[in-house]
């Protein structure tokens, strides 16, 4: 041992300069792959969050209420006129008119005696919708034009064969806010919001749920649908859960959309159905069907439609049950009570959504109760006149809140 101590230090000064050297570009090398390393986990993980972030929240300014009034007869649906492509030449004002002649829509509708697999929505703990909305006729810029104009009317009246009826428009953007109580385990309370918001031919749907107090809320839960919208009514694209509950992990849950086929949160991918709607579009899709097809909000009624759920893709009924008058914090509102057909495939601790229409209100859901049994529900009582914007007014920008996400 003496001897090799002896040996090392009686080397020569350049021989320990060179060991030296050696050491230090290894340990570069070895601080450089961990910088590598670090850098394209990072990347990975910036790629992960970015997938599993929430859609930015389109915002909108909500400047008047929606007054109780009853529903002007509406003809058949008209989709709205797709985006115009950049600089592209603006079409003569006749064939704009001609354009808006309403189509018939196809039918998404089934009376009660109809056969279906039965049941109603959603495994998330909250939905509800808004929409609706009429329009007058075209407007008046020249003698053609008000006589197409006059024409698309005259059609739309022919077509729902109720003299005066407007063709129909799907509303500017709305928003519902509803005071929620229930019981989880013991009493519980809390608000929600339901936003229906609409940019060209284009739609995004936000439920949002609080459970507890404002400041410091035991569960949160936001749904957001997004898609397009078309004459037979609205085309999801994708719907996104994100679920915030007091000392449990975050949950987030998609449903993608895809031109034949439905992804469903659990990866299981199922054909794509016509008509299909998640769980947040399926109440927008109630208002439309009833705001077009409103013979059909009666006691004995029913209106059918593929859902697409986080776990599971099924038809669904909701069946009229009742009528009811409903006591607001604006005054008495008449309402039709809906209910799923019971499904005799239904899993343990499924939920279901019970709603009660308003067509005073423009076909809104005025009331929705969700419930897993006796013993666990939330029930949603509208808190206020539905708020509406100004035709136009979206803007996809995010908020401050959805940008700390």
């Amino acid at each position: 041992m003496d001897r090799r101590l002896n040996d090392a230090a009686s080397a020569p000064h350049g021989s320990r300069i060179r060991r030296r050297v050696a050491w230090c570009g290894l340990l570069i090398a070895v601080v450089l792959a961990h910088l590598v390393a670090t850098r394209e986990l990072s990347e990975r993980m910036a790629s992960f969050d970015a997938a599993q972030a929430m859609p930015r929240r389109i915002e909108v300014a909500y400047v008047r209420t929606i007054e109780p009034e009853a529903p002007p007869p509406v003809a058949a649906p008209v989709a709205p006129r797709p985006r115009p492509a950049r600089r592209a030449p603006r079409a003569p004002r006749a064939v704009e008119a001609a354009a808006s002649v309403p189509e018939a829509p196809p039918a998404v509708v089934a009376e009660a005696s109809a056969p279906a697999q039965a049941m109603a929505p959603a495994e998330s703990a909250a939905e509800s919708e808004p929409a609706r909305d009429t329009i007058a006729a075209a407007p008046i810029a020249s003698a053609p034009a008000a006589s197409e104009a006059s024409t698309a009317v005259a059609a739309a009246v022919a077509a729902s064969g109720t003299p005066g009826a407007l063709p129909f428009e799907w509303p500017a953007s709305t928003r519902l806010s509803y005071v929620l109580t229930g019981n989880y385990r013991g009493e519980v309370s809390g608000t929600a919001q339901v936003e229906w918001i609409r940019v060209d031919d284009r739609y995004q749907v936000n439920l949002d749920l609080v459970i507890g107090p404002s400041f410091a809320p035991i569960i949160t839960r936001r749904m957001t649908s997004e898609g397009n919208i078309a004459a037979s009514g609205l085309v999801p694209a994708r719907y996104d859960e994100d679920t915030n509950v007091v000392m449990r992990d975050r949950r987030r849950m998609s449903v993608v959309f895809e031109a034949d086929a439905v992804v469903l949160a659990n990866g299981q991918r199922r054909e794509r159905l016509e008509g299909v709607q998640d769980t947040a579009s399926q109440f927008i899709q109630l208002t439309y069907v009833f705001s077009t097809r409103p013979e059909l909000l009666r006691v004995g009624g029913a209106v059918a439609f593929p859902l697409a759920l986080p776990r599971a893709m099924d038809s669904y009924v909701y069946e009229v049950i009742e009528a009811q008058t409903l006591q607001t914090p604006f005054g008495a509102l008449a309402s039709f009570h809906l209910k799923p057909r019971p499904r005799p495939t239904r899993r343990p601790n499924e939920l279901t959504a019970e709603l009660w229409i308003a067509p005073d209100l423009r076909y809104l859901p005025v009331r929705i109760r969700i419930e897993q049994d006796a013993a666990t529900f939330i029930d949603l009582m509208i808190s206020g006149k539905p708020e509406m914007a100004a035709p136009a007014a979206a803007t996809a920008t995010p908020d401050a809140k959805e940008k700390t996400r």
